[in-house]
């Protein structure tokens, strides 16, 4: 008699609530991992994967992507989940606004919205939700509906009311698409935050899960620091923009958030890609300052392995910055001491021809952003055997905290009845990051000729494998993740 539809034999399962990995069976039904057990019959299943003792980590919940930035949504739907699943990803977290880039238009989100599920159905190879920016007035007062439509996070880009995306300053309104006589300003944060506890009223079930994202960075110091570095000429390519946007800068913002947050009652806050130790060292102090506020701390694979002096050329270009090798280090210890809720890739592709203005090698105006989720859990696996972090905090910090964070239910660990989402880890065989080994449409990567000792092989989406030997395989399944409960 047939019982599984699926049987992982012989893996090392690692759980997010186990000191150790355990080797061991997985049998999958209809989606989900219906049995962990070693020694399941192979004859009750309709298809039988041996793992090789490799290990099995939970599918990585990357709370932090940008599909569509740059590229038309569908074809980065398309090609970007592919590059996701390369790095163990099954599940992909887009932040999503109106404005200038993605769809190139303001207006309603009852409008814009279902025009971003269509443009993504039927392409992608990872499951996906997305995260909405309220820009407007109009877009705070329709948040429940957006709650109804399965968004429960949102965000705050702090620095866009007077500093440009790439670095200069520019006309808010036009590139905003908000409506005229509108500011997006310290008292619009605070109307949306209060806009986003008002919802978490409203929805008492989902409140836990219903939470506001910053962006931290203060447009203000940025906007002057851009002027001194560029008058004084000193600095060039990853050292000028790391100077022009200082840790300062971040830490300021991060003190406003907090209190904004204090004043509205808005007790769930992501700070976004902490970049620095003056941010993280911001973060903490706030968390004490205002213990009644759920504050999660977020970075980046791209700020745990990269600096401004290793990284590969004006392509490691991102906001906030790669920066000294001494605040790479800081944030290490941060992830250590456990003051680190997760880690995500940021992915946003930049294809060469969009990435770098005239001239090709003046930082300020290259674009922002460049894609990183397939070697998000590589990186920090290779990171994590080199300093001592637990292959259990690893699937801590990819998938079971975000997952918990932004009401995925079924998502995030390896356990009987969650969605049979997982990749196959090879560690110890040395390998180097090449560009054109990616699946994602960006010709160059800033991780060019870096070094990982931890390898992604195979990836299964709900039980279907869609990477099998490192390569893509069959058709997109993925699918939008409602987070409303219904």
């Amino acid at each position: 008699m047939t019982a599984f539809d699926l049987l992982l034999r012989n893996v090392r399962v690692v759980r997010h609530d186990s000191a150790e990995p355990e080797l061991t069976d997985i049998g999958v039904v209809d989606g989900r991992i219906a049995r962990i057990a070693p020694g399941i019959d192979p004859a009750t299943a309709r298809s039988v994967v041996d793992g090789g003792g490799k290990l099995a980590f939970p599918g990585v919940v990357d709370a932090h992507q940008h599909w569509g930035i740059y590229n038309p949504l569908p074809e980065d739907t398309a090609s970007e989940s592919r590059a996701s699943a390369q790095g163990g990803v099954t599940t992909a977290l887009n932040y999503m606004r109106t404005g200038q880039y993605y769809l190139n238009r303001g207006g309603a989100y009852a409008d814009f919205f279902p025009e971003v599920l269509g443009a993504a159905e039927g392409r992608s190879y990872v499951d996906y939700a997305f995260h909405l920016a309220p820009m407007s007035r109009e877009h705070i007062t329709e948040l429940p509906h957006l709650v109804e439509s399965g968004v429960t996070s949102f965000k705050i880009f702090m620095f866009y009311g007077s500093h440009g995306l790439h670095g200069r300053s520019a006309d808010q309104n036009s590139f905003l698409m908000i409506p005229e006589g509108e500011r997006y300003d310290y008292a619009h944060f605070e109307f949306v935050m209060r806009g986003v506890q008002a919802v978490r009223e409203r929805f008492p079930d989902l409140a836990d899960q219903i939470s506001l994202s910053l962006h931290c960075e203060t447009a203000e110091i940025m906007s002057a620091y851009t002027k001194m570095v560029e008058e004084e000429g000193t600095l060039s390519g990853l050292a000028a923009y790391h100077a022009s946007r200082p840790p300062h800068s971040e830490g300021l913002a991060v003190s406003i958030a907090a209190y904004l947050a204090h004043e509205t009652g808005l007790p769930n806050i992501n700070l976004l890609h902490l970049s620095s130790a003056k941010a993280v060292d911001a973060a903490l102090r706030m968390a004490k300052a205002f213990p009644h506020i759920d504050f999660r701390r977020e970075v980046t694979i791209g700020h745990l392995v990269a600096d401004i002096t290793t990284a590969h050329g004006l392509g490691g270009k991102v906001n906030p910055p790669l920066r000294p090798r001494e605040d790479v280090e800081a944030l290490w210890t941060h992830v250590l001491d456990g003051e680190i809720d997760w880690v995500v890739s940021d992915h946003a592709c930049c294809r060469d021809e969009q990435k770098f203005g005239e001239p090709r090698d003046d930082i300020f105006v290259a674009k922002s952003g460049f894609g990183g989720a397939e070697y998000l859990l590589p990186g920090l696996l290779t990171e994590a055997a080199r300093r001592g972090l637990s292959h259990q905090r690893v699937a801590q910090l990819t998938s079971w905290n975000p997952a918990r964070r932004f009401g995925l239910t079924a998502k995030g660990a390896l356990a009987e009845g969650y969605d049979a989402d997982l990749c196959l880890v090879e560690e110890g065989t040395p390998w180097v990051v090449r560009a054109q080994d990616s699946e994602s449409t960006q010709e160059y990567t800033p991780f060019e000729g870096f070094k990982m000792t931890a390898r992604v092989t195979d990836t299964f989406l709900r039980g279907r494998q869609v990477l099998a030997a490192g390569r893509v395989v069959g058709e997109p399944t993925g699918r939008y993740v409602s987070r409303s409960g219904r």
